[in-house]
């Protein structure tokens, strides 16, 4: 184990030191080759000898490949804050990354066998459990069990999908997608209502931020009733509680919000990010009732919830974890907008005046886009040691 801030001398090469590092590196770096290779999909029809669908493909990539490896690498680094306790770095790190690289890379080799596709698709968010279970446990820290069990949440998930895939059953592979997006809108709630709030008093400072005691005791709950409802009781009672979470985080955000936010960027992205989860809630309960598409929904939660929440984290935790100022540049800024427009062009491709398709493919170059800003800026600071040189 390397003491949690000792001084050593910096390597030039520092991917592999914390998990952030390569899970945000390369989470970008998926970010932007998958909507790429999705978006070239949409006019050949591609597919894929194991996927057998374009869409199930990209559903799962998307989930799996971006969102699962962008939360992987923020609990590998936060629970090591919030034990105390050193989390895998190193070869182990490595290791683990090695085998979230693989589950990208094997379905595109027809000689690989399915079975072992799926073992490795499987296998990932056991490991990332068993990286932040072991601290977690030995600290005592058991309020953070719920991520611990979210992960293996997304294995039932994979299991669900790729038994589909596998041909063993005929009727999983929906469930199982919807399953890990709902998880990942879980784990927002779950850590947007620490950090946001906190990240909005340092940011601007002299603030104070309205946290609702009832309400905090009530919607981490009840997110995961309205979750078992989607799965399970769909219809009514789910619109229903759908709807009921949208009202309380319209209460949320209010307390929250200051109107300084808009002065910074690494403040107003996240408030604009979470919002989505709020309109995702909202269109949710209205797709239920037969009044708008799910997929709209579901993009809400994806393209402008989980994408503006991700680059937002991402922009603030490799700045902070690299002993670097907590300021963007302009370039970060238009990679932020440019996540935004992306958001509200998918959420609203079926109701705007233009063609469905060439809609698609504005929103995915804009999210493209933002993605490529971040990397050509943050690539070098994921890959150099730390600014002040502690270990990290």
């Amino acid at each position: 184990m390397i003491p949690l801030q000792e001084p050593r001398k910096p390597h030039p090469f520092s991917l592999f030191n914390l998990g952030f590092r390569p899970f945000f590196l390369f989470g970008a770096l998926a970010a932007l080759l998958l909507i790429g290779h999705w978006l070239g999909a949409l006019v050949t029809g591609w597919t894929t000898p194991y996927f057998q669908a374009g869409l199930w493909w990209h559903s799962h990539e998307m989930l799996f490949g971006f969102s699962l490896a962008i939360i992987s690498g923020f609990l590998l680094t936060a629970v090591r804050n919030w034990t105390n306790v050193q989390t895998p770095y190193g070869w182990t790190l490595a290791g683990i990354f090695a085998v979230w690289l693989l589950c990208r890379i094997l379905p595109f080799i027809p000689a690989i066998p399915d079975t072992l596709i799926a073992l490795f698709n499987i296998g990932f968010p056991l490991l990332v459990a068993l990286g932040i279970g072991v601290p977690i446990v030995r600290a005592g820290n058991y309020r953070n069990l719920v991520f611990l069990v979210a992960l293996l949440g997304f294995t039932l998930a994979a299991v669900l999908i790729h038994l589909q895939l596998l041909g063993i059953t005929t009727n999983t592979l929906q469930g199982g997608l919807h399953l890990a997006l709902y998880l990942v809108v879980l784990i927002i709630v779950v850590i947007g209502g620490r950090v946001i709030p906190f990240f909005t008093e340092r940011g601007i400072g002299d603030v104070s931020c309205t946290r609702y005691s009832t309400l905090e005791k009530v919607i981490i709950p009840l997110t995961l009733v309205w979750l078992l409802s989607q799965l399970l009781l769909p219809g009514p009672l789910a619109a229903a509680i759908s709807l009921t979470l949208a009202a309380l985080q319209i209460i949320r955000l209010y307390g929250w919000y200051q109107p300084a936010i808009w002065q910074h960027p690494l403040l107003w992205i996240l408030h604009c990010g979470y919002s989505f989860i709020m309109l995702g809630f909202a269109l949710l309960g209205l797709a239920q009732l037969g009044f708008i598409n799910q997929s709209i929904a579901l993009h809400a939660f994806a393209v402008g919830g989980i994408g503006s929440l991700t680059l937002g984290m991402m922009a603030r935790v490799s700045l902070g974890h690299t002993g670097r100022p907590l300021k963007v540049t302009r370039l970060i800024c238009l990679a932020f907008l440019m996540m935004l427009v992306s958001a509200v062009l998918r959420v609203c491709a079926l109701w705007l005046p233009l063609a469905y398709i060439p809609t698609l493919h504005v929103a995915g170059t804009f999210w493209i886009m933002a993605w490529l800003l971040f990397l050509l800026h943050y690539s070098p600071i994921l890959i150099r040691p730390r600014a002040d040189g502690l270990w990290g």
